[in-house]
């Protein structure tokens, strides 16, 4: 069974400003105020994990530490069957320092070449408490990737991804279809189901 979040103050341990975005969205109709970790000069921690899962308690539990609220922190990423899970928890990384997702979207097409096309995006969320507690969520949504990148919508990897049974990549869709089906609002649906459901 997982904790109730009964507060009313959350830290989204994010620099990325549409993540931020995209979880205050979510996040809104339950009455919960916001701030993100940047908003906070919370320096970000380094990826030190293994996976989805660790770097994202990783980044929750640092925010908890600096800020002394509760934190709520993501760690998604792109996954290509044919690069053996690559970019995955890597996917930010692949954008390089000056994080520019068109060269991490070059990567993935010039190393995917004519190979299957079959991808998924993986979210998970950490919600963490200053008491120690910790409730991870993980959502994912599968789809192919096309090229060239189509629309200016959404981040990262969105405009080379089309969602199963779509036509339209993440980067084309409106920002709140996308909330509804994306791998961020499958692991928020059961965040709300674990520790949002009786706000």
């Amino acid at each position: 069974m997982a904790r109730l979040f009964i507060g009313d103050r959350l830290v989204i341990a994010s620099h990325n400003q549409g993540k931020v975005d995209e979880i205050t969205a979510l996040l809104a109709p339950f009455a919960i105020n916001t701030v993100s970790a940047a908003a906070l000069g919370i320096a970000e921690p380094e990826e030190t994990g293994d996976s989805f899962e660790a770097n994202a308690a990783l980044k929750a539990e640092a925010a908890v530490a600096a800020s002394g609220l509760p934190a709520i922190a993501d760690d998604s990423g792109l996954v290509v069957c044919e690069l053996r899970g690559a970019p995955g928890i890597y996917s930010a990384r692949w954008a390089g320092p000056a994080k520019d997702f068109r060269v991490a979207m070059q990567r993935v097409h010039r190393e995917l070449g004519d190979r299957d096309r079959s991808a998924q995006f993986v979210a998970v969320l950490a919600l963490a408490w200053p008491d120690g507690d910790l409730e991870l969520f993980r959502g994912e949504v599968a789809g192919k990737l096309v090229w060239p990148p189509r629309g200016e919508r959404g981040f990262g990897y969105d405009p080379i991804f089309v969602p199963e049974g779509g036509v339209a990549t993440f980067g084309e869709i409106d920002p709140a279809q996308k909330h509804r089906i994306s791998h961020r609002a499958r692991a928020f649906a059961k965040l709300v189901d674990g520790c949002l459901r009786n706000r």
